[in-house]
């Protein structure tokens, strides 16, 4: 007798697992693309009868089925009535009542009528509880096989939702169910998944089958498509429109023009063709086969009659071409170059100072805000936008580009922008073509010689007409003093300061470098003290280790204080103290947004660091440093062969490099800052910056630091 093979269970694939089809796109596109309608399941979890559901007014009451009965009045009834396998509910002092096939909204009129036999004059009202259940039963190419229990009120739709739906090869196209053996339903989930057609939905009862046939084939739709995916094909009669109806039809940004259409033929030797056509209404009739991938190309980003007008300060703009354009007709004059950036500038004060509302700004207005955002900002310096509210252009030299579509060779035709727009028509009015671009550049795009740039310059102090001046390529630090009147009789004019933004921008560079520098080396420091140390005792080591931690916490406080200092930009100028006209400052050439400040003179010295009093003291002439630091007092700490003065013009002194005269021995001027350090023995942090910097006074010097960062650095 031959064995009886074992029952085969059909395979369950999961999900998340790609099916053939796709995984072949994947090579095919790059792209995982999903199965349409798969999310739709996502989430999905057996099915539970449902609670709380609304019943519709034709549900026919049935075994298992719960009726809410509540009386009163002649009658008291509080009761939880449920359909006997016979149809029948009892009712206490009534008996029974037969309500099987009973409609629901019905259900109270049928009982009113068998109470009513037997008392009068009673109120009543009868709701549905808990409904029953039915058991269906899952088959095919389903997620999740298998028998459930569902709510009696459960369709189609609801109990596949509820099922877990389909597998990766499952078909969603033609789910069917079986009643008695015999097919009652087939549906397309595609009708309900694009247009919410529930019109082949099939109320379920006890006993159904969902069957879940394989689908019949798929076709993938890629490119430029609302919903790329891949779709299941109904039937043979499946053609380009009726997928990409699916798919939310073409965007705008799809190109009708152009699709590919890749096919798969096993039979033939070379079993993939590609061809292109266009959506047209022939195009869209066109029937797509099971394998077929359909890629809808893109609208190509390009104007076909527009010349562009661009630059780094100007919103692109495109305007249609007309024969016979030139430069100037995209161009008609100078302000139409004014940027958009220049004008928010320009009008920046005007809005503000129009949000406020007197001086009573609601709490949380936008006035308010701006009010408060205004406060917490140093005050504005109105000096420092004159010059600079409207970009400057580079007028020599602007530049038309041009594709060659035959070859896609590129052409560059420059012109001077200035003489065309002074005279249209002439030589540099360059005539363009459809698809031009036309560049305008800043000064900045494209340097210009120091000749053609403005220069505005900041005057502040001492002077007889404090201003912002404009001055030509040629005028220098002493013309531009000229202009404004030359120097007070209280100007200081050793600590004259002068700031420039390119200077600034380099020192901070610097500093920033040195900063990555000190901080490396101070690590390495680090590193090779605690590895000398040689320390075997568990409660030394501990003590070294603790050493270490504390040193690497003063470390990145002193590091952090570095990191947050600010250059400035000063050039020392290098004055004498003797010197009183600014014929003697250095003459050299003026950028825009230079600036010059001459104070008055100072009336007091400073010390402080390792000092008893911190403290201004009145300058007097012929007094020394060494005078000064007597009458401040240094303690006992004090490192006074380390000392250091900062002076007024920016000058830093120090014993570094003087082999027979000390600091303390020159004479104190006005404004001096007078820095003495700890001893080396009563170790910090700044010390040993100090002690591991060769030359102090190049350090502040280079990096345009003022006063206030040394006192900074050694709190």
């Amino acid at each position: 007798m031959e064995p009886v093979p074992a029952r085969q269970l059909p395979r369950i694939i999961p999900r998340n697992e790609p099916n053939d089809f796709q995984k072949f796109m994947l090579e095919a596109t790059g792209k995982l693309l999903p199965i349409y309608g798969a999310d739709f399941f996502e989430g999905a979890d057996s099915a539970r009868p449902a609670q709380g559901a609304p019943v519709p007014n034709d549900y026919p009451l049935g075994p298992g089925d719960e009726l809410l009965i509540r009386g009163w009045g002649s009658i008291d009834i509080d009761l939880r009535a449920v359909v006997d396998r016979n149809g029948l509910i009892s009712i206490p002092k009534v008996g029974t009542v037969s309500v099987a096939g009973v409609r629901a909204a019905d259900a109270e009129e049928v009982v009113h009528n068998a109470i009513s036999k037997y008392f009068h004059g009673f109120n009543l009202n009868v709701t549905l509880g808990q409904l029953r259940t039915i058991t269906i039963y899952v088959v095919g190419q389903a997620k999740r096989p298998g028998t459930y229990t569902v709510s009696s009120l459960s369709t189609l739709v609801t109990a596949l939702s509820d099922t877990g739906g389909p597998n990766q090869i499952g078909s969603l196209r033609h789910v069917q169910v079986l009643r008695a053996g015999k097919q009652i339903a087939e549906l397309d989930f595609y009708a309900f998944l694009a247009k919410g057609d529930k019109s082949n939905d099939v109320k379920l009862i006890d006993g159904d089958v969902i069957v879940i046939p394989a689908a019949a084939g798929y076709v993938a739709l890629a490119g430029a498509v609302e919903k790329p995916a891949i779709y299941e094909v109904r039937d043979q009669s499946a053609d380009v429109q009726s997928v990409l109806e699916l798919a939310g039809g073409l965007p705008v940004v799809a190109d009708p023009r152009r699709a590919l259409l890749e096919r798969i033929e096993p039979g033939n030797s070379r079993p993939r063709s590609v061809e292109e056509f266009a959506l047209d209404k022939e195009g869209l009739k066109k029937s797509l086969k099971s394998g077929d991938l359909l890629t809808v190309l893109p609208m190509r980003p390009e104007f076909s009659n527009a010349v562009t007008l661009r630059g780094t300060f100007y919103d692109t703009l495109r305007v249609p071409y007309h024969d016979g354009m030139t430069v100037t007709s995209l161009i008609p004059n100078r302000e139409e170059l004014v940027s958009r950036a220049s004008l928010q500038r320009q009008n920046h004060d005007d809005m503000t100072a129009a949000d406020s509302i007197s001086n009573k700004e609601v709490p949380g207005s936008r006035a308010s805000l701006l009010k408060q955002n205004r406060e917490a900002r140093e005050p504005k310096n109105l000096t420092r936008d004159i010059g600079n509210l409207y970009d400057e252009i580079n007028w020599d030299y602007a530049v038309v580009e041009r594709l060659n579509r035959s070859d896609l060779s590129v052409k560059l035709i420059s012109f001077d922008l200035g003489k065309a727009l002074a005279s249209p028509g002439g030589s540099d009015d360059v005539p363009l073509q459809a698809g031009d671009t036309v560049t305008v550049f800043s000064i900045n795009d494209v340097r210009v010689p120091i000749t053609k740039r403005r220069v505005f310059v900041r005057v502040e102090g001492e002077v007889q007409k404090p201003g912002v001046y404009q001055v030509t390529s040629g005028d220098s630090l002493i013309g531009v003093l000229q202009k404004a009147g030359g120097l007070t009789g209280d100007a200081f004019l050793f600590g004259t300061e002068f700031y420039r933004e390119s200077v600034r921008t380099q020192q901070q560079q610097n500093l920033d470098k040195f900063v990555s520098r000190l901080e490396q080396q101070m690590l390495q420091a680090s590193q090779k003290n605690l590895s000398n140390l040689g320390v075997t005792d568990t409660a030394a080591a501990q003590q070294a280790q603790a050493q270490v931690a504390l040193e690497a916490t003063s470390r990145n406080r002193f590091l952090q204080k570095l990191r947050e200092l600010k250059a400035t930009g000063r050039i020392a100028l290098n004055v004498s103290p003797q010197d009183k006209g600014f014929a003697q400052l250095p003459d050299f050439r003026l950028e825009n947004g230079d600036r010059l400040f001459v104070p008055n003179r100072p009336d007091f010295v400073h010390a402080f660091g390792a000092v008893n009093t911190e403290s201004a003291m009145l300058w007097q002439p012929g007094k020394t440093i060494s005078d000064y630091l007597e009458q401040s007092g240094v303690s006992a700490t004090a490192d006074e062969d380390g000392a250091f003065v900062m002076r007024a013009s920016g000058m830093v002194l120090s014993n570094f490099g003087r082999w027979l005269s000390s600091v303390k021995g020159q004479q104190a001027l006005p404004g001096d800052i007078i820095v003495v350090p700890e001893k080396v023995d009563v170790e910090t942090t700044w010390n040993a910056f100090v002690r591991g910097t060769k030359d102090i006074s190049q350090i502040f010097a280079n990096f345009g630091l003022a006063a206030a960062a040394v006192h900074t650095l050694n709190k």
